[in-house]
């Protein structure tokens, strides 16, 4: 019987995360590690691609970062970056 692994995911620090290839349940660390490499990489405007859909990935992933002390506001995206299916996130530097 062969277990079931997985590779891990190499994602691009570009300051883009496109929740749409993985699973609602991996997002609790996948946002807050993302933004954190993106922090370290001095990228300090991050978009998250939610998609539109019924809302429910949107409101997780606004209580994710609701939470995160160094995250210093969010908003959903206007027209040009994706209306209310992405929201923009903007980072302090450190967390003085």
């Amino acid at each position: 019987m062969a277990e079931d692994f997985h590779e891990p995911v190499v994602l691009a620090i570009d300051g883009t995360l496109d929740l749409h290839h993985f699973s609602p349940k991996d997002l609790k660390h996948l946002i807050p590690d993302y933004l954190e490499e993106c922090r370290g990489k001095g990228i300090l405007t991050v978009r998250i691609v939610h998609g539109k859909g019924s809302g429910a990935l949107r409101r997780s992933v606004h209580a994710i970062l609701s939470r995160i002390s160094w995250v210093a506001h969010f908003r959903l995206a206007d027209e040009t970056g994706g209306s209310w299916g992405a929201t923009l996130v903007e980072l302090r530097r450190d967390d003085a």
